[in-house]
């Protein structure tokens, strides 16, 4: 009893962890509205952008190269993303009795999504995995989505409006992640002393801040939008909790699942952080142009899955952090 009363109080939680909660409560008390919610999602892409190219700074051209032809990776984790994920949310079509039509199209359509970029890479690096292999997974989840999530809402949900293509993610993600990237990359070459810069300890204080913004601008543009006003608290509750159990499963089955097929340590960590997410800052838009009917409560499974993903994948990354302190891919 003793020593479990000193963990207890001698327990520092982890810095990120730490972050997301102060980002839903500063969201939740200072809402980012009109100029100032402009100026937060300038700085978030700002911050992604250095995040990005620190990656680039990091790694060697090999490794970038590897990254880009592990197909057996990226195979894998866009099986999770557009397979098994919508094929759960079909399986869960019977909680459209309890929880009405419109939360459970929510729940389907965030199955439906393609997944993050930012955390994904934010995770994997944290827990010392494929960041090369995650990179370019991610990014293809999100070109690939342009058209797979369109497809899938038109063939497995009944919202009865048109759909509208935007192809302007592909230019956000050149933009926003490649291009910097890439010239972290160059800057690597160039200037060798960008190196040692890009992996010194400070500078993986980025990658959590990150995090933290994007949770913040997120959570906020979901007050101001008023999503929460429109469901019950039994509803929200329900819906993390479910939320809780579907992270867990998607965790341990991409983990079982990379195992099973021989990956390395390296390409497990990458395979979890990016088939079992699920992103926000695509959905959102996708959700605003293809319901032109209002999105609504579509949107509200999403924006809850999206902050509890985080923090369970935060833990675990955390976790994998403390046990493996060197990079080992």
């Amino acid at each position: 009893m003793r020593n479990f009363i000193s963990r207890i109080l001698g327990y520092r939680p982890d810095l990120l962890i730490v972050l997301i909660v102060v980002g839903v409560l500063l969201a939740l008390a200072f809402p980012a509205e009109g100029g100032f919610a402009v100026a937060v999602d300038g700085t978030v892409k700002i911050v992604i952008a250095v995040l990005f190219f620190l990656y680039g700074a990091r790694l060697s051209t090999r490794e970038a190269l590897n990254g880009l032809t592990h197909w057996r990776l990226h195979l894998l984790i866009l099986a999770f993303t557009f397979v098994l994920f919508p094929l759960i949310g079909l399986a869960l079509m019977p909680l459209r009795d309890v929880i009405g039509d419109d939360l459970y199209q929510g729940i389907l359509f965030l199955c439906l999504v393609p997944s993050t970029v930012q955390s994904s890479v934010n995770f994997t690096s944290i827990a010392h995995g494929n960041v090369p292999g995650a990179i370019i997974s991610a990014s293809a989840s999100n070109l690939i989505g342009v058209f797979a999530t369109p497809l899938l809402v038109l063939l497995l949900m009944s919202s009865g409006t048109g759909l509208h293509i935007d192809t302007s993610v592909f230019l956000d993600i050149a933009l926003q992640l490649l291009a910097p990237f890439i010239l972290g990359q160059v800057a690597r070459a160039v200037f060798p002393a960008v190196q040692t810069f890009a992996k010194a300890k400070p500078t993986g204080y980025v990658d959590k801040i990150s995090i933290g913004l994007v949770v913040y601008s997120a959570f906020s543009e979901g007050i101001v939008m008023g999503v929460w006003s429109s469901v019950s608290w039994v509803a929200v509750v329900g819906i993390v909790l479910g939320s809780v159990a579907l992270v867990w499963i998607m965790l341990t089955l991409t983990s079982f699942v990379a195992r099973k097929l021989g990956f390395s340590y390296a390409d497990q960590v990458a395979i979890q952080f990016c088939g079992t997410k699920k992103s926000l800052a695509s959905g959102l838009p996708m959700a605003t142009v293809m319901f032109t009917g209002g999105a609504g409560l579509v949107i509200v499974p999403l924006m809850i899955f999206h902050q509890v993903q985080l923090m369970m994948c935060s833990v675990r990354a955390a976790k994998y952090d403390r046990e493996r302190p060197e990079n080992t891919w």
